[in-house]
């Protein structure tokens, strides 16, 4: 029997058909319009534009706002909807789909100048601009976003994703007109040329810094959440965001199927208020397993150059930062420790240089650990760098650990001893290298405690764990091995604290 009580939110449902494209929930969106202050949805001046429209459900949402708003004001409610849609909602859709997606929830039409439309435009577009954009090529790669020519290049009837928004050094002159906010979820990346066949690069951060030019008094946005302490390409804009001071609130999912349910975004997603004339710390909400806390604190703490996610961990970071050590970051070796051009030789390659038995001037070589045999051999002679260390003791771990779920976590793979007279492909990073084993079995005692992955876990939001995820763990005397539970009392923490690492961090043997 049908259940006639059954009305799905078709953007409810268009929010989860793809990672392509990843597209607003209705309730997420209107969590972000709570971020604003609400007496903008009481000013029947306030303008507002979404220049990466997907489904138009931001606009839409406002629109509603607005009806509700201004109706004192414009008690006619055609009057009310006219005046709007043709003066205060605006929109740039990424896609011509979009476009008409857009339109369709905006004006009930997809022609805004259609006889079904909800307020009649002289235009099809009404104030949904899409027109087809190109990429401009410079070497291979577009000069805006850095998409491949090779990918990219396309004939006229083939969507060309040259986003409008970002394609231009003049954002101001769609409309040539002020925004009061600017707000919406962006495309996320864009495949670019690079060494291996194709390569993905973010593009969110083009789309924040266009809209800060457009020098509205609010801007809120939905983007993935790693630009916070990593991602490749995003230092700059890391440091620029994080130095900002007008980040007034900032919502952070370290899970990003608790706003996207079905949409796995390695390293969760965040949204946030930017206010033009605010200076100060900022709300951070950190959402993790269904639940949230709250604190109000500077993006940066005192002496770091990226942002801690948890609340919770700060107290314990100024704790270890106090004692003033090394970073175990100077232990760990680059992503290719031995120079083996993994990437340039390619993997066929690669066993070609390798053999299962050793000859005069071969070493032991870890490669493919999923391979389980784990270890073969080649010649010294093209070890290109780290030579100081292939005669030694060293620590190995995998270069790259996923985990998806709930905690508590590994964070890392597990480390191990490798003998002198081995050496190791890109699929590991060495630490250190030692004269005597036990003390490279001391040092991955200390790999193995929650302590030491739990400070991996503040700076690791992707699978991949190079130099820079350890640069918060800091070193200890190996003359000895570790445990918990000596680093604990070493840096005085509190059973709260401990709790914490606790739910975390799974235990590792």
């Amino acid at each position: 029997m049908v259940n006639s009580n059954y009305n799905p939110d078709v953007l409810n449902c268009i929010a989860n058909l793809s990672n392509d494209e990843v597209f607003t929930p209705p309730e997420l969106a209107n969590k972000v319009l709570d971020l604003l202050p609400q007496d903008l949805f009481r000013d029947p001046n306030t303008t507002f534009l979404d220049p990466f429209s997907k489904s138009g459900v931001f606009l839409r949402e406002i629109v509603k706002r607005l009806d509700r708003g201004l109706e004192s004001q414009i008690p006619d409610r055609q009057e009310r909807i006219d005046h709007i849609l043709h003066t205060q909602v605006y929109g740039i859709a990424i896609t011509e789909l979009t476009s008409y997606l857009t339109r369709r929830s905006l004006y009930c039409s997809k022609h805004a100048n259609g006889k079904y439309s909800v307020s009649h435009f002289n235009t099809e577009s009404g104030n949904i601009l899409y027109d087809s954009w190109k990429h401009s090529w410079e070497n291979g790669k577009c000069k805006y976003c850095g998409a491949s020519q090779k990918v990219f290049e396309r004939d006229d009837a083939s969507e060309q994703y040259a986003y409008q928004f970002i394609h231009t050094t003049s954002p101001q002159s769609f409309f040539n007109m002020k925004f009061d906010v600017v707000l919406g979820n962006p495309p996320y990346q864009m495949v670019t040329a690079g060494s291996v066949e194709s390569q993905s690069t973010p593009i969110y951060n083009k789309f924040v810094e266009q809209a800060i030019k457009l020098a509205p008094r609010y801007l809120c946005m939905i983007i993935p959440a790693r630009w916070l302490n990593g991602g490749f390409g995003l230092d700059k804009f890391r440091s620029d965001m994080l130095h900002d001071g007008r980040i007034r609130v900032l919502h952070d999912y370290l899970d990003s199927e608790e706003c996207f349910p079905g949409i796995d975004i390695s390293g969760g997603v965040c949204y946030f208020l930017w206010d033009k004339d605010y200076s100060g710390n900022c709300e951070v909400f950190t959402h993790r397993n269904r639940t949230v806390t709250k604190a109000t604190r500077p993006l940066l703490e005192k002496g770091l150059d990226t942002f801690i996610r948890q609340n919770e961990a700060v107290g314990i970071l100024k704790k270890v930062l106090a004692h003033k050590e090394k970073s175990f970051e100077q232990l760990v070796s680059p992503r290719d420790p031995y120079g083996l051009n993994y990437y340039e030789n390619g993997v066929e390659k690669m066993f070609k240089l390798m053999s299962k038995t050793p000859s005069g001037n071969s070493v032991g070589i870890y490669y493919f650990g999923w391979l389980k045999d784990g270890i073969q051999y080649t010649d010294r002679k093209y070890i290109t760098t780290n030579f100081s260390s292939v005669d030694k003791y060293k620590v190995m771990i995998s270069k790259a650990y996923g985990e998806r779920g709930d905690y508590p976590y590994f964070v890392i793979g597990k480390p191990f001893v490798a003998n002198p007279g081995t050496i190791c492909n890109m699929t590991y990073l060495t630490i250190g290298e030692y004269d005597d084993e036990q003390t490279a079995l001391n040092v991955a005692s200390y790999m193995r405690t929650k302590f030491f992955r739990y400070f991996v876990n503040m700076m690791k939001n992707t699978q991949n764990a190079y130099k820079k995820v350890y640069s918060l763990v800091p070193i200890q005397d190996f003359s000895h091995p570790w445990t918990d539970e000596m680093l604990y009392k070493k840096y005085d923490l509190t059973e709260e604290e401990i709790a914490f690492i606790d739910s975390m961090i799974r235990p590792m043997e």
